[in-house]
Parts: structure tokens; C-alpha cells; sequence
């Protein structure tokens, strides 16, 4: 994760309100994100949703076990390798040129999927991953560098940011999503690269307003190195790989490759709390915290593993499972199952974080700790899956009930995801707090490979019992935290 020191020209952006009170360049980073989260959400809206349609529907014609297993794999990756991208970025390259690289290699991921064949489908979830990795770690990093450290306005502007994450995952399914279901799926896929490229034309023209934010790295004679050495690696073992799969002397299915990811995930994590718990640098008070970080990454991992289930398993519930005609309109005609990939960020958007923003503020002494918030978070994830156990088995349900697991996630994710960041900077020993931010995008990857696992069993469990397993899994560790709320309380001193 990125650690660059705040822009030089911090400092001068205190005069500088052309954008809504705040630097001009957080405009150029607003839409830039905005442009990324639109590519982004529109292609998962429609991402299993193609895998799983028939081949004389334009789809692929997989399997749900096959297509959960491309889809946790896909989006397990964009979060794991958002940790190389921020390496990337502070040794060799600096943010702002690992930003334009990666949204230049998303746009091209996209385009190649819009291509109607296998391979360039394939490559194009590659293209998206890497792009991904070097754009989102760096793009934050730049609007806290336009800011110095005693600007007030930072926290705003971070806000204002956040709205434009949600403003294109709000836009991006009504776009991807009609022209892929109603047109052709690959029309969905191309819109999202028109996204992607939108954004990059705004982020190349407004580079003047950012300064100097972003340009420098520190990287000295042996980072370099080593990261040539590691990308000509790279690139030997995916051509191996390559021609071993084209030759036929390798055969590996989809879901074996996410097996093993996901083996070689679970090594990388346990390795990892292993070492960090086993070592000597740490005091006892500080092996305490880490215990306490070890299980707050293990209910954030299932809390993103049931929540990211909304482009996958949920979206089959809405294509499949719910009478989406109920909602069918002049205005907008048929009402379709990617639609509903944007309600999380309506939610958002038009009530829910203002509304919560002002919460934590009116409660103010009897705001709830962190802790508390994160349990409160898992039980309403867990609901909102619980909720849906009574039409499980419907073929006609009634997209009220997807619509009210939405709202209850999102009231989940709010309680959750503002705090889980919070949490780490306040129980890490603070010579890795660094790398325990790190560690959050490992959850986020962790969350969604098992997302996807659970994905790949909806045609062969019965759903009212996949259901069931979700919010119980995210119940129990509800639980854990709940008992956790004074061990930790004591632990951050008392803090929120």
C-alpha cells in the first residue's frame, strides 16, 4: 500500500477552493475515480450474468461452479494485487504515472472483452486486474497530497471523493446493464471501457491542476532491480503457462486455478499472522493487539464474503429467482437483473451516508465504539441474507425482498467499512501501521474468493440452506465481536 509523503505543494493548496471550497485538482481526481468505479461496477453487474447464459443467448454457457469460481477469482485479484500497485507507484513510478498506466490497461481490458471470444475474455479480466492494482491504491493516495497535514478540509474532500466512487457505481449498471441484457453483452462490456477512457481524457487534460501531487518516487537502484527481475519473471511464467494450456500438456480447468489461488491465498494470510504473531520485535501488549487485528481480518473477510455476493450469487437470485416484469415500465422498459447492482450506491448516495454521518455525531458520547460497530455490521449483512431465506425457493419473489437485503447490507457496510480502517491504525504498533492497511485489502481479497466459492453452489445446494450458511457464518462473528467490545475498548484506550 501506498506511503508517499504528503506533495510539497501541499502546502499552497490551502488558498485553492475552485472546487466546491477544495483544490481544483480534487475535481480531476473526482471524475478520474468516477470514470474507474463506472468501468468497473458496470462490467461485474454483468460479469456472471454473461458467464452463465447460454451460448444462444451471446453468453458463455458455464456452469455456476465455474462461473463462481472465474468471478471470487477476478475479484479476489483486483484487491490482492492493489499491494504490488502501491509498491509499484512509491519505489518506481510514482502515483500519478501508475495511475494513468493503470487506467489505460483497465480501458484496454475492457475493449478486449467487448471482442466476442474466449481468450479475449480471458484477457481482458487480466488486463482489468493489473490495471486496477496500479490505479486504485494510488489515486487515494494523491488526493491526501493535496492537501497538507493541517488543512481541515481533508476529511471533506475524502468524503467528496467517496460520493464519486458511488456516483459512477450508481450510473454504471442502468448503462453496462441495458445495452448488455437488452443489446449485446459485449455492447455492455465496450461501455465500460468508453467509461475508462472518459476518465483518462479528464485526468490527462487536468493534470495541471495536481502539482506536483504524485510524481515522485523512492525507490533506489536495487527497488529497481528488483522489480525488473519480478516482471520478467511474470512474464516467463504466464507465457509457460500459456503455451502449456494451448499445447495441451497442461490441462487446468477454471476451478482448479481458484482452487489453487485460493491454497496459495490461505498460505500468504496464515503465513503471515504466523510470523507476525511469533515475532520477537513485538512487546506483549502488542501481541495482544495483533490477536485482536488477527480477528477483526477474519470478520471483515466473511463480512466482504457475504456482501460482494451482490454481482454474483444475489445476481443470479435476481435473474433467476425474482418476477423482475413486476417493475417493468414505459419509462424505462424492461426491468432487469443488473439493475440492481446499483441500489447499493442509490442507497448511498441519496440518504444513507449523510444520514449516518450526522448519527455518529448527534449520539456523540454514546456514539458506539468501533468494535460495536463492526458487530452491528456483520448482523446486518447476515440479515440481509436471512431475509431472503422465505422466498428461496420462489421463482416468482417479488424484487422488494432483493430490494430490502440491499438497503439492510448497506446499512451493514456503513456500520462496517468507515471503522475496519480505523480500527488497524488504532491496534497496529505503529512502525506497521503501514503494512497493516495492507492487510485490509487482503481481507477485501480474501472476502471475495470466498464470495465467489459460495457463488459456485447455487445450482447444486439448496438456496434457502446457502442462505442460511451465509448469515449464520456473519451472526457468529457478530458474536465474537460483541464480546471483543471491552477487551478492546481497553486496549485503544478507550477511543472510538
Amino acid at each position: 500500500m501506498s506511503t508517499t509523503p504528503i506533495s510539497a505543494d501541499a502546502s499552497n493548496a490551502q488558498w485553492d477552493r475552485s472546487f466546491l471550497g477544495h483544490p481544483r485538482g480534487l475535481s480531476t481526481l473526482f471524475f478520474t475515480e468516477m470514470w474507474e468505479r463506472f468501468s468497473f461496477y458496470g462490467m461485474r453487474a454483468l460479469l456472471i450474468l454473461f458467464m452463465t447464459a447460454t451460448v444462444e443467448h451471446g453468453g458463455l454457457g458455464f456452469p455456476t461452479s465455474k462461473a463462481g469460481s472465474v468471478y471470487g477469482l477476478y475479484t479476489s485479484m483486483v484487491y490482492l494485487v492493489t499491494l504490488p500497485g502501491g509498491w509499484i507507484a512509491d519505489k518506481i513510478m510514482g502515483q500519478r504515472r501508475a495511475v494513468l498506466l493503470g487506467g489505460i490497461v483497465i480501458a484496454i481490458g475492457h475493449y478486449a472483452m467487448a471482442i466476442p471470444t474466449l481468450e479475449t475474455f480471458y484477457l481482458g479480466l487480466a488486463f482489468i486486474v493489473v490495471g486496477t492494482g496500479l490505479l486504485k491504491p494510488n489515486i487515494s493516495t494523491m488526493v491526501g497530497a493535496l492537501y497538507s497535514a493541517e488543512d481541515a478540509r481533508r476529511d471533506a474532500g475524502f468524503s467528496i471523493f467517496y460520493m464519486g466512487i458511488n456516483i459512477g457505481a450508481l450510473l454504471s449498471p442502468l448503462v453496462c446493464g441495458y445495452l448488455g441484457e437488452n443489446i449485446n453483452w459485449h455492447y455492455g462490456f465496450g461501455a465500460a471501457g468508453v467509461g475508462m477512457t472518459l476518465g483518462l481524457i479528464q485526468y490527462v487534460l487536468g493534470g495541471r491542476y495536481l502539482g506536483r501531487a504524485g510524481m515522485e518516487s523512492s525507490g533506489t537502484a536495487a527497488d529497481r532491480r528488483l522489480f525488473r527481475i519480478s516482471l520478467v519473471a511474470a512474464l516467463v511464467l504466464i507465457a509457460a503457462a500459456a503455451v502449456a494450456t494451448m499445447t495441451g500438456a497442461v490441462s487446468l480447468s477454471a476451478e482448479t486455478i481458484s482452487h489453487i489461488f485460493g491454497i496459495v491465498l490461505m498460505t500468504i494470510v496464515i503465513g503471515f499472522f504466523v510470523w507476525l504473531l511469533s515475532s520477537k520485535q513485538f512487546t506483549t501488549a502488542e501481541k495482544r493487539r495483533l490477536w485482536l487485528i488477527l480477528l477483526l481480518f477474519v470478520a471483515a473477510s466473511f463480512f466482504w464474503g457475504a456482501y460482494e455476493q451482490a454481482g454474483s450469487t444475489l445476481n443470479l437470485f435476481a435473474e433467476r429467482n425474482t418476477n423482475l416484469h413486476a417493475w417493468d415500465s414505459p419509462l424505462w422498459g424492461l426491468f432487469r437483473a443488473s439493475y440492481f447492482q446499483s441500489f447499493n450506491s442509490l442507497f448511498i448516495v441519496f440518504g444513507l451516508a449523510p444520514f449516518f454521518a450526522w448519527l455518529w455525531v448527534w449520539l456523540g458520547k454514546r456514539n458506539p465504539s468501533s468494535t460495536a460497530k463492526f458487530s452491528w455490521g456483520l448482523f446486518l449483512v447476515g440479515l440481509g441474507f436471512a431475509i431472503l431465506i422465505p422466498v428461496s425457493h420462489s421463482t416468482t419473489a417479488s424484487p422488494w425482498w432483493l430490494t430490502a437485503s440491499y438497503l439492510i447490507q448497506t446499512l451493514g457496510e456503513l456500520c462496517l467499512s468507515p471503522v475496519g480502517l480505523s480500527a488497524m491504525t488504532k491496534l497496529a504498533p505503529a512502525r506497521i501501521v503501514g503494512m497493516m492497511m495492507g492487510v485490509w485489502f487482503m481481507a477485501d481479497s480474501v472476502g471475495n474468493f470466498i464470495g465467489g466459492q459460495f457463488a459456485g453452489y447455487y445450482e447444486t445446494v439448496d438456496l434457502g440452506t446457502l442462505f442460511g450458511v451465509v448469515a449464520a457464518l456473519c451472526g457468529a462473528f457478530g458474536l465474537v465481536m460483541v464480546f471483543l467490545i471491552r477487551p478492546m475498548r481497553k486496549l485503544t484506550e478507550g477511543t472510538n
